[in-house]
């Protein structure tokens, strides 16, 4: 090879590199808006982030890739949590993380404050991210938990049980939190109504559950009720 030749080769190299660089990059603005819903920001949306700012969440949690990593990835809580539990979170976290390892500190939030976070997480977690961050895409399945869950294809109520968050507070073969209590032996414990009823109001079964209630239609209450009943520690 010619000298001149590995100049060609380097050049319309670099210039085609640069030219498909600048065409994404502007492919990427031109999409902001709507890949962002940004016709959905509204006053209350900007007041949440300056909270979210305020008390410095970023500390320990990350968010659209910037951020912490002491604590979970807040980039989808409110679609992967719901806003019951972040509610929860936020105004009583020394009861929801009483035995977590990490816990999050009282920042004793107005009630105005944990509503505009709670309307920021939620315009957040309807972001297109493309499928990022992958630990709550919903075509990963804990390895820990696959041969409870049915191996690689997620029966219904195996695929609502991760799409909910609940890997975050419960153990399955050894993989989730520990906030609250295990559940690979839980259908011998309760039986699938009381399984019911402690997902849509867990204090109505236990007055001092510190589990949050989750905003669910019932057919897939019932599907997840129908899944841990089946959990019989095997």
């Amino acid at each position: 090879m010619t000298t001149r030749t590995a100049r060609i080769i380097f050049y319309s190299g670099t210039l085609s590199s640069a030219i498909l660089f600048l065409v994404l990059t502007v492919d990427t603005h031109r999409q902001v808006e709507a890949l962002t819903h940004a016709d959905q920001l509204t006053d209350q949306v900007v007041a949440g982030k300056k909270v979210f700012q305020r008390y410095n969440c970023n500390d320990c949690h990350t968010m659209l890739g910037f951020g912490g990593y002491y604590s979970p990835d807040l980039t989808r809580v409110y679609s992967r949590r719901g806003e019951a539990y972040i509610r929860t979170a936020v105004a009583k976290p020394d009861s929801l993380f009483a035995n977590s390892f990490r816990r999050m500190p009282q920042q004793h939030l107005s009630q105005p404050e944990i509503d505009n976070l709670v309307a920021f997480f939620q315009w957040v977690s309807n972001i297109d991210t493309h499928d990022w961050p992958p630990q709550d895409s919903k075509k990963r399945i804990p390895a820990g938990a696959r041969r409870l869950m049915g191996g690689a294809t997620l029966t219904p109520g195996a695929a609502l049980f991760k799409e909910n968050g609940c890997f975050d507070c419960h153990k399955l073969a050894g993989t989730g939190g520990d906030s609250g209590p295990a559940l690979d032996d839980v259908g011998l414990r309760l039986g699938e109504k009381t399984i019911e009823e402690i997902i849509l109001s867990p204090q109505s079964v236990n007055p001092n559950a510190n589990m949050p209630a989750f905003d669910l239609p019932r057919s897939d209450v019932e599907a997840m009720a129908e899944f841990l009943a089946k959990q019989r520690g095997e």
